[in-house]
């Protein structure tokens, strides 16, 4: 697996660019320091290494993502993201824990935002008893971002939505001051009411929750 992760900091090596860099550092409030490679040009860059390499054809490597998620650039661990998403088919209910470790680890918004509602929420999916068995104790966990995990592993449900699961975990986090939970709870609302408006407005209306969470989650409400 090293021998692939060297040719992947190969090709990002040589499409560098400092300028680029800076500002995406900055976007990201200086958490990571980035290559500089923007999303359009490191797609290209990836579908070449995927192709080059036959990793997709490959079981699904915790090896790889692990790798990427310790080099210190941002975008080797966006590569992984978009290596697990397009591995979704492989996952197991025993990637679980793994997915865990990686929302806890390198945590910001814009790994834990695609983390949760594709590896978690594809796994919850195929196996149910995950969500009492583990997201449940996510949701009033003391780590922030396993708590909006939890409020986001439904994000693409629609109609397959577990109301009692969304509203509960709402109901034990609309306390919370952080802003990341917050605007998960409005996101998930907001995500919600494109399949259920009127589920979605009679909660908000019964609910005590943040004026943040009320008004990204009343969105798309009459």
């Amino acid at each position: 697996m090293h021998l692939k992760v060297d040719l992947l900091t190969k090709l990002f090596e040589e499409h560098r660019n400092e300028a680029n860099a800076e500002s995406m550092k900055k976007y990201m409030k200086d958490h990571f320091p980035f290559l500089g490679i923007k999303k359009p040009q490191r797609s290209e860059l990836e579908k070449k290494f995927f192709q080059e390499t036959g990793l997709l054809k490959d079981s699904f490597n915790h090896e790889f993502i692990q790798e990427l998620w310790a080099k210190e650039e941002r975008e080797y661990q966006y590569t992984a993201l978009v290596y697990m998403e397009k591995s979704l088919k492989k996952l197991e209910k025993a990637d679980l824990p793994f997915m865990e470790e990686l929302i806890k680890t390198k945590s910001w918004w814009d790994t834990v935002d695609a983390i949760a509602p594709k590896p978690v929420g594809t796994i919850a999916e195929k196996f149910p008893e995950v969500v009492s068995g583990t997201i449940d104790v996510w949701a009033i966990s003391e780590n922030l971002w396993l708590r909006r995990a939890a409020l986001l592993f439904q994000l693409k449900y629609k109609g397959k939505t577990n109301e009692e699961v969304l509203y509960h975990y709402i109901k034990q986090n609309a306390d919370s001051k952080e802003f990341f939970i917050q605007k998960a709870i409005g996101w998930a609302l907001r995500e919600f009411s494109k399949t259920n408006p009127a589920s979605v407005k009679t909660f908000i209306e019964g609910t005590r929750l943040a004026s943040l969470s009320v008004r990204e989650g009343s969105k798309y409400l009459a």
